[in-house]
């Protein structure tokens, strides 16, 4: 089949890799446009442009796609479908339309639950302990078209939402070409999606990160995970911010919430009669240490309040 890619980010990468080593022709690549990154603010290509140029594939870069200019280069095209992996931009009708057999999403989620631009690091927040990857057939809906295939796997206790997006990833390259193959097949069975089992996963912000220690430790513990790599919960520390970005849950040791109740290891009282150990961290304008290398280095007292 004729293809045309939209992806941007490293979870799209993987299905990119695995469409290259098929038998389907990409036609093109839709990414999005290259960012400053870094401390140099550095002109950065998004990982699926990276890639793309290194196999030789057209690659457009449109800031929208909601002009007819696009629409007749993608109609010039003739793709047989659309393959939309954390594209990051949202696609009109009259594009929806143009593929002879539709546009097909990778969603990092079990859809119908977690539709929206943080699936991985939301399903962690929440405390969830399956999750998977989910195809679908797309419309003009936010993550509301009909399914085709799923996979699912359970989520560490410990794992952050990172190491979660690394292993999604994988899971939905395999998926993705599985798909592919049925739909060539003509063997696809269409599901409609439950509406009312519907749930949303907003995009991330900062304002997320702050750790309220009246939580319980298992509430805390699981925003760390799902804020790692990024935006990273963050503590106040003798008035400076510090970053947590791994702990795990502890023996309550009395003490009110956020109370510092061990220095090496370093536990902190939470709510409800729980506590939580503090395992990697970065205080503001320093290096992130683990946090016996920390405790050595910085005089933490006991019975310091955090927050």
């Amino acid at each position: 089949m004729k293809i045309i890619f939209m992806g941007t980010p490293d979870f799209a990468v993987p299905c990119l890799e695995k469409l290259i080593n098929s038998e389907h022709e990409i036609v093109a690549v839709f990414t999005q446009s290259d960012k400053k990154k870094g401390r140099g603010y550095t002109l950065t290509a998004p990982p699926v442009k990276e890639l793309s140029l290194q196999h030789g594939i057209k690659v457009f870069q449109p800031e929208t796609l909601k002009t007819q200019e696009i629409s007749n280069l993608i109609t010039s095209l003739k793709p047989d479908l659309i393959v939309v992996v954390a594209y990051g931009k949202i696609l009109p009708m009259d594009i929806l339309k143009i593929p002879l057999l539709g546009c097909i999403n990778v969603h990092g989620s079990l859809l119908p639950k977690y539709r929206g631009a943080a699936p991985i690091q939301r399903s962690i927040i929440n405390g969830e302990k399956i999750t998977g990857v989910t195809t679908m057939f797309m419309d003009e809906g936010l993550d509301t078209g009909d399914m085709i295939l799923k996979s699912e796997t359970k989520i560490g206790k410990n794992e952050t939402s990172g190491e979660l997006f690394d292993r999604l990833s994988i899971m939905g390259a395999g998926l993705l070409i599985k798909t592919l193959n049925e739909i060539e097949l003509g063997n696809i069975c269409r599901k409609k999606q439950n509406d009312e089992m519907a749930t949303y996963a907003p995009m991330l912000n900062k304002d997320l990160a702050k750790i309220n220690w009246n939580d319980s430790a298992e509430k805390i513990h699981n925003l760390v995970r799902g804020l790692n790599p990024w935006p990273v919960a963050v503590t106040i520390l003798d008035n400076k911010n510090l970053k947590i970005y791994k702990t795990k849950i502890a023996k309550f040791m009395g003490g009110n919430p956020g109370e510092i109740k061990s220095v090496n290891p370093f536990i902190v009282a939470c709510g409800n009669n729980s506590a939580i150990e503090i395992l990697e961290l970065q205080l503001e304008a320093k290096k992130r240490l683990n946090s016996s290398d920390f405790s050595r280095g910085y005089k933490l007292k006991l019975g310091t309040i955090l927050g």
